[in-house]
């Protein structure tokens, strides 16, 4: 069967008097594209599309961003990414890598994951950065679209974090939803929740009972050595949303990317 591939990467940097953050180098290969809207603050948006829309068994996409000393960088989806049924039990894989300089910002902030039933995707995201670096990360599922009327009854998701500091490992995550759907509806784990999200915040205060409260009685969130890490679920996609973009918007001192909206 035909699979997709796509590639970008992205260099980006502080460039004149107001060192607003500019493209220094770009690549983009196969389905998967870059687009960049005019930039009204010094902060740069790169939005990412995958013009195979959506993701099967065996479609790879490889992605890359770095950001030089100064520089700041919100990277978001154009839309929701979609894991379609794999009729082989071959995984889509996306791997992305980020590497934040000096006083520099990184935003990745891509819009949600809707896995349908049977889809499989495995995920790494690794992230280095300096101890003067601002880091936002977010990534969210959905199990299906409840509205309509669908439900994932198998397939698999591994999603793989790895955040390093000055050469230090600060975060490490394994998440592996699959082994067993059934176990997944019991109280100690998703329960009635079919979308789930996971914020890392890294530079900058936080106010943790604030953070808590956007949160709600669904969310939690810590302080784990130098890192904000926040948890949501949600009934579904909107729900988790309605609790995200006043999350992000309170934690991103530049606001949700513009294609964010509930």
């Amino acid at each position: 069967m035909q699979r997709a591939r796509g590639a970008v990467a992205v260099r980006v940097g502080p460039v004149g008097p107001t060192e607003a953050t500019r493209i220094r180098r770009l690549h983009q290969a196969g389905s998967l594209k870059l687009r960049f809207p005019r930039a009204r603050t010094r902060r740069a948006e790169a939005v990412l599309v995958n013009t195979a829309g959506g993701l099967a068994g065996g479609d790879r996409l490889e992605q890359r961003f770095e950001i030089e000393p100064r520089g700041d960088l919100v990277v978001t989806t154009q839309a929701a990414e979609r894991v379609y049924r794999s009729h082989d039990g071959a995984e889509a894989s996306v791997e992305t890598q980020i590497h934040v300089g000096e006083d520099a910002g990184a935003s990745f902030l891509p819009q949600e994951t809707i896995l349908f039933d049977a889809g499989r995707l495995r995920r790494r995201l690794t992230v280095d950065c300096e101890a003067t670096s601002r880091l936002l990360l977010c990534e969210s599922v959905v199990l299906g679209r409840s509205e309509s009327g669908e439900s994932v009854c198998g397939g698999r998701l591994r999603d793989s974090w790895r955040v390093r500091c000055g050469g230090r490992l600060v975060f490490a995550e394994e998440l592996d939803l699959g082994a067993d759907w059934k176990m997944l509806s019991r109280a100690p784990m998703l329960g009635e929740a079919r979308a789930l999200a996971t914020i890392l915040r890294r530079g900058g205060e936080v106010d943790l009972t604030r953070v808590r409260e956007l949160a709600g009685p669904e969310g939690g969130a810590s302080l784990v050595d130098g890192s904000l890490v926040v948890r949501l679920l949600a009934t579904d996609g909107y729900a988790l949303r309605r609790r995200l973009v006043p999350l992000l918007a309170a934690l991103s001192p530049g606001g949700v990317p513009g294609l964010w909206s509930l």
